[in-house]
């Protein structure tokens, strides 16, 4: 299951199966959502707003690359401003069969270090998006129920999908359910439930553009009901299908810069 289209939403896709008399299974609308086309490569500048309850903000920009070989992404995120987080870098890579491996080098150590599995429900950098939420998920992961064929959400009318992690699926939330646009299988909206089912977060694209003829969410805005935390993503300035040179993609860029 591919990621969100920027980092920070990736793994949040549902399916779900439908009863026998609808048109369309929720398991086929998840299957269009994942199927909908990505630029082979991208590097964009991405202005992170993170938001306290009491409407304090907090800005960071980003660099972030991204590549996606034989159907696996790679994203690498740097930090260019505030002077606290300036210079640190994070790469992730997709494994075969599933999850992936995610590194961050913190320039206060002046070392790269692993994040291990067990940190995946953890903050990264201080924003509403855990490690784990970077992550893609397999459409198998989950069961499915299809809500509803025709929802209006916004300004778009959707289907809505339910989804919940299988058994054997490791999962911070016990349940998502998510709006699929209509007409371009772009998750709009998507519902986060935690472990007790009740609601936790809640990730919404804001403006839906169309960018070198690929559907890009321009900006997204997660929301944490339950702490009133909010990281808002509005990507400044993007570019597609260009070459990107191997070496960004490795963890010694993450520690050289370079």
């Amino acid at each position: 299951m591919k990621a969100m289209r920027n980092a920070f939403a990736v793994g949040l896709l549902a399916t779900l199966v439908a009863s026998p008399l609808a048109a369309i299974t929720g398991r086929e609308v998840m299957e269009k959502a994942d199927a909908v086309p990505e630029p082979k490569t991208s590097m964009s500048q991405v202005q992170m707003d993170l938001v306290d309850k009491n409407g304090t903000v907090q800005s960071r920009m980003m660099l972030e690359y991204g590549r996606e070989p034989e159907d696996l992404k790679d994203i690498v995120i740097i930090f260019q401003s505030p002077a606290s987080v300036k210079d640190t870098r994070f790469l992730q890579k997709d494994k075969v069969g599933g999850g992936s491996d995610k590194w961050i080098y913190m320039p206060s150590l002046r070392s790269t270090r692993r994040i291990a599995a067990s940190e995946g429900d953890k903050s990264f950098m201080g924003s509403d998006a855990t490690y784990d939420d970077l992550s893609g998920r397999e459409l198998d992961d989950y069961e499915y129920e299809l809500l509803s064929e025709s929802e209006p959400k916004g300004k778009w009318t959707t289907y809505k999908v339910e989804c919940t992690p299988k058994p054997t699926t490791d999962s911070q939330y016990s349940k998502l359910v998510t709006w699929i646009d209509h007409d371009t299988f772009v998750p709009v909206y998507t519902e986060m439930y935690d472990k007790d089912g009740k609601l936790l977060k809640e990730l919404e694209v804001m403006d839906l553009q169309v960018v070198g003829g690929y559907q890009t969410p321009m900006l997204n805005e997660l929301r944490n009901v339950q702490t009133g935390h909010s990281t808002k993503l509005t990507i400044k300035q993007i570019k597609v299908d260009l070459a990107l040179p191997d070496r960004i993609f490795t963890t010694n860029f993450l520690n050289t810069g370079k």
